[in-house]
């Protein structure tokens, strides 16, 4: 089965979901599809990537653009499935990474925190031209029938398309998101890390402390400030708690800094900037925490789900799907409950109940279901369901 992935740029280095896509397309192709990457933009020397609009100018690329190149790729080359992560009605399956472009919209200006400020956000949505290039032609994928069975990576993210569109069943599934399960550990950077971490920390081993880990790139949509005053809360009911949070990743840090001064979590808190290897990382700590107000399949909650670490997260993260509440870790309702954010914190600083939430990890085999392979098996079935859907036509 040769198979067609389109992504607008093929660069792992951009973010999560190039790196999903390409991960996703490695596992497809080792249980035995020829798959082909079409992008916009890249650099590479692969025969399987296909890179159709490098000599357009600048580092992105026009949606109608991009349409047109692809139009004539697939005039001249035959795939049997063609997969996109962006809003083509001429693509087999639509898998949005981003979820749907009215959640993402509605969920990064709630994460503003301010009525004027979310109010403003949503009325000015519209002036960003390529997303609402990208909104209208999604609307248009879903209400004109026929067109692409919509791959949604969550059950959050198949809600979203039902609210937002009305899409008819028939042309919706889900397909869970995957990561990969076996990326090695480099034992001796890992305890590095740990050690640097303490020292900088203040901290000895023998204090027994316990680390919370937050990652991300962009602090106030994945919910940084309502996570610094829940831990504050945490800290406050019970100042013997061995809990200290760890952040990773690219974004500003000031203004965090200065809110961790005004709870008097200074103490408490260490900012890493960005981690390189992810399970290193993992390795040490003792809990995953993401009070985010939009994911819609968060890689790193299912990394420490892979990982055997216990989970503290939200409703809006569609990766809460592949694991329980109350045993594999805390799904919190919205970021601002910061009260029930902060007994999740609490509950996670007795080691006896992470014990007991990694144990079941284990257990319940959740390495296997977030697993890439996993994720790639079922979309192999998608693929061979709408090929044979097209031969009975």
């Amino acid at each position: 089965m040769k198979v067609a992935i389109i992504i607008e740029r093929a660069n792992i280095a951009l973010g999560g979901a190039e790196r999903s896509v390409f991960e996703l397309a490695a596992a497809l192709a080792k249980i035995g599809l020829d798959i082909h990457i079409l992008a916009a933009k890249g650099q590479t020397k692969e025969k399987n990537i296909h890179i159709l609009c490098n000599d357009a100018p600048g580092k992105r690329t026009g949606y109608f653009t991009f349409k047109n190149a692809l139009k004539n790729h697939l005039t001249h080359h035959r795939y049997d499935v063609v997969h996109s992560v962006l809003p083509f009605r001429f693509a087999h399956v639509y898998q949005p990474r981003g979820g749907s472009y009215p959640e993402s919209i509605l969920r990064n200006a709630a994460s503003y925190q301010n009525k004027y400020l979310t109010a403003y956000k949503r009325l000015t949505a519209f002036a960003n031209f390529r997303r609402t290039v990208r909104l209208l032609a999604e609307r248009r994928l879903c209400k004109n029938s026929p067109g692409p069975i919509v791959a949604a990576i969550s059950d959050y993210v198949a809600q979203q398309f039902e609210t937002h569109y009305r899409l008819d069943e028939s042309r919706l599934t889900v397909i869970p998101n995957g990561v990969k399960t076996d990326r090695p550990i480099d034992a001796e950077k890992a305890q590095k890390l740990r050690t640097q971490i303490l020292e900088q920390l203040h901290l000895d081993d023998a204090d027994g402390p316990l680390f919370l880990l937050f990652v991300a790139n962009n602090f106030r949509l994945k919910g940084l400030a309502p996570l610094i005053i829940a831990m504050s809360r945490s800290i406050a009911d019970n100042p013997h708690s061995p809990a200290h949070l760890l952040v990773a990743g690219s974004d500003r840090t000031q203004k965090y800094r200065r809110l961790a001064r005004q709870v008097a979590l200074e103490k408490r808190i260490l900012f890493l900037g960005p981690v390189r290897n992810i399970q290193n990382a993992l390795s040490i700590i003792d809990v995953a925490v993401l009070p985010t107000f939009y994911d819609p399949s968060s890689r790193f909650t299912l990394e420490a789900l892979a990982a055997g670490k216990p989970v503290i997260t939200t409703r809006f993260n569609g990766a809460a799907d592949l694991f329980v509440n109350d045993r594999h870790g805390k799904v919190i309702d919205t970021p601002q409950d910061t009260p029930s954010l902060a007994n999740a914190i609490s509950y996670f600083s007795d080691k006896d109940n992470i014990q007991k939430a990694s144990a079941a990890i284990i257990e319940d085999g959740l390495k296997q279901k977030v697993s890439i392979t996993r994720a790639a098996e079922q979309l192999h079935d998608l693929y061979e369901q709408i090929l044979r859907e097209r031969s009975t036509k």
